[in-house]
């Protein structure tokens, strides 16, 4: 089993991002009910602005790894934006300003974001139309991550001044692109008495964990990253032949069996 690494590109993102259907929606709603006169384009921007940071919310949802705040800004937050602009012509930027903390046991991450949303000039399209002046809003927001929670937010002053460089993301533990091909190699040649020693062998970093069997004349084993739900689990069958048994994921959840060879000699019921 592989996983997709999280490797830094040689460009730091964009931190604009696509004003979202929301967005669009709210500028558009000014033409749909009738009203006659011209509206705020600040007072669009800064509903459009809270708009924009609830559907954050929304996509951080819930926690269920350990990450470092700084990861969280880099991966979620700046590395989702993209400079595109709205059907309206509106635009919001996101920039991360803040970010520190982690989310391991009782602690806790928090990253500050800020908004800015820009709204074009929209004349009427007929006499007595709807229509807005040009306009723009900053809001910034406080998200607070804690494992097994769900992000919460709440609004925050803004500070001046620009935001500092975007965060990196620090690499997230996984199992080498390789793996499938290394084990397979191992279970080929593997003993009863060699099996333990080889898998550990392959995998050498502190992060995986290794857990061997022999089973009914099966060699079995197991390699895996557990903070990450990452698990290669293989057979080398009696007969010879190199088996990869299903299991069902929710068994490497913290309280399960984890990443052992248990998920094929004694699979929970």
């Amino acid at each position: 089993m592989s996983r997709t690494r999280n490797v830094a590109g040689p460009k730091p993102p964009s931190r604009h991002r696509p004003v979202r259907f929301a967005l669009a929606a709210l500028l558009l709603a000014s033409a749909g009910c009738g009203r006659i006169g011209e509206q705020s384009g600040d007072d669009l921007a800064r509903d459009a602005a809270a708009a924009e940071a609830k559907q954050l919310n929304t996509e951080l949802g819930h926690r269920n790894r350990v990450r470092d705040a700084g990861s969280i800004a880099a991966a979620e937050i700046v590395q989702q934006a993209s400079d595109a602009t709205s059907g309206g012509g509106a635009t919001v930027r996101r920039e991360a300003l803040a970010w520190s903390g982690r989310t391991a046991g009782d602690e806790r991450a928090t990253v500050d974001v800020r908004f800015v949303v820009t709204v074009p000039e929209r004349p009427p399209v007929s006499i007595g139309g709807a229509s807005n002046t040009a306009g723009e809003a900053t809001r910034c927001y406080r998200y607070e991550f804690q494992l097994y929670r769900y992000t919460t937010y709440r609004e925050i002053d803004c500070p001046s001044g620009p935001a500092p460089s975007p965060p990196t993301a620090a690499p997230v533990p996984s199992l080498p692109e390789d793996g499938r091909q290394r084990l397979t190699a191992v279970l080929r040649t593997a003993t009863p008495q060699t099996l333990a020693g080889a898998v550990r062998a392959a995998f050498p970093q502190d992060w995986i964990t290794v857990d061997t069997a022999v089973h009914e004349g099966a060699l079995v084993a197991a390699v895996g990253v557990p903070a990450e739900r990452d698990c290669l689990l293989l057979v080398r069958t009696p007969a010879g032949k190199i088996e990869a048994p299903g299991y069902d994921r929710i068994w490497l959840e913290p309280g399960e069996t984890g990443c052992r060879t248990g998920l094929y000699v004694a699979p929970p019921r």
